[in-house]
């Protein structure tokens, strides 16, 4: 019996050790999107508080805005947008008024509201005037709350 307990409790460590391994490699990777209609979506974040009551002070300026609550802070977003360019002129436009913001990219798999948004999109694209551009992120906003957050 004696002989047999090395290598068992060898084993046994050697496994657990190896468990721990292969779980923390898994932990690290991205999630792999499942649906068909998933698309990858820019939300230009205006910031992240560490509590509510700061985020709605800071927000109020702001006709329409989301948020989520990631890792117990409140990260607000003031646009969306499917397009890289669109992205680009919307975070431009806020830096001309001197709001900082930050793009971020998430997978959203609404059907419904990705056709909307993509419509919206080939308006945006076809406007510089930072009023409509305003006007149409306050329409995704609106319709993302619609149709993603219900």
């Amino acid at each position: 019996m004696k002989k047999y307990l090395f290598p068992i409790v060898v084993s046994l460590c050697l496994g657990i050790f190896m468990s721990f391994v292969i779980i923390h490699q898994y932990e690290s990777l991205d999630g792999i999107t499942v649906s068909n209609e998933a698309k990858k979506i820019y939300f230009i974040q205006r910031g992240s508080y560490a509590e509510k009551n700061n985020m709605e002070e800071d927000m109020k300026n702001f006709k329409n805005y989301i948020f989520n609550v990631e890792d117990n802070m409140y990260h607000a977003y003031i646009a969306l947008t499917s397009s890289k360019e669109n992205s680009n002129k919307i975070m431009e436009m806020y830096k001309s008024q001197n709001i900082e913001t930050i793009e971020k990219e998430k997978i959203v798999d609404n059907s419904e509201f990705i056709e909307v948004l993509n419509q919206y999109d080939r308006l945006l694209s076809k406007t510089d005037d930072s009023e409509t551009i305003k006007t149409i992120i306050n329409q995704i906003l609106s319709k993302y709350e619609e149709y993603v957050n219900g």
